[in-house]
């Protein structure tokens, strides 16, 4: 399935390459809401936050009321993230505040599926050269995206898996990358980073991986197929 993302910054859609270069910017946040409507998931994502540098907490609350969202950045403590729940996301996305020490922080997932339970969590889990990335993706750590994933599985009922290495590039997958998480856990898992054709979306899709996109579609690059017949909650697996 295509789940398309909405990144935010400075109050704009943005589309970065390899979280660092900003190649698509828009202030059009309603024309790409209306064209996302007949999806089932959205990807949102708060850049802002992520980097601790503000947010775009009205832009958010105000999306996950047009759009089922899956939101993270910049989730931090649980009352963040049930306030996100709270306040019309589907699912919470946490990512660097899984990590601490440069290892799984095994308390704070606990807290976090204990109160929220682990079928609203998604642990997002991102590599660069093979080794999880925090921080904005600034930051790797000694620790693979198989090895964190088999530590978090018991918390979270999916995995967000990012490769940095194609992330913005529009150059397809890393189907080794994505089969290796694919095959570490039993859990849902959602694939991110160079997904540009509908090629890459039936290959996911054939191992059972959700894809999400953001530069091929911002860019016209990846024609916009909803899943016919899905609604918002029938589609959550």
């Amino acid at each position: 399935m295509l789940i398309p993302s909405i990144d935010l910054q400075g109050g704009q859609i943005v589309q970065l390459v390899q979280g660092e270069r900003l190649a698509v910017a828009t202030d059009d946040i309603d024309g790409w809401v209306r064209k996302f409507e007949r999806f089932p998931k959205i990807q949102l994502i708060d850049l802002d936050a992520a980097k601790n540098a503000g947010d775009n907490r009205a832009l958010v609350a105000s999306i996950c009321t047009r759009l089922p969202c899956r939101v993270g950045g910049g989730v931090r403590t649980v009352d963040r993230a049930a306030a996100l729940l709270d306040g019309g996301a589907l699912k919470v996305i946490a990512g660097s505040s899984l990590f601490r020490g440069g290892h799984p922080d095994l308390a704070f997932a606990q807290a976090l599926t204990t109160r929220l339970g682990a079928d609203r969590l998604i642990a997002a889990v991102d590599a660069r050269d093979g080794q999880v990335v925090i921080d904005g993706w600034r930051t790797k750590l000694s620790i693979t995206p198989v090895e964190a994933i088999r530590i978090l599985e018991p918390f979270f009922g999916e995995f967000l898996f990012t490769n940095v290495n194609v992330e913005g590039l529009m150059q397809g997958i890393d189907r080794d990358a994505i089969s290796a998480v694919r095959h570490a856990t039993t859990r849902d898992v959602t694939a991110a980073g160079g997904v540009t054709s509908q090629e890459d979306i039936d290959w996911l899709s054939g191992i059972g991986v959700d894809a999400v996109a953001g530069m091929a579609i911002y860019t016209g690059r990846l024609e916009l197929l909803p899943p016919k017949g899905g609604s918002h909650e029938s589609s959550q697996r």
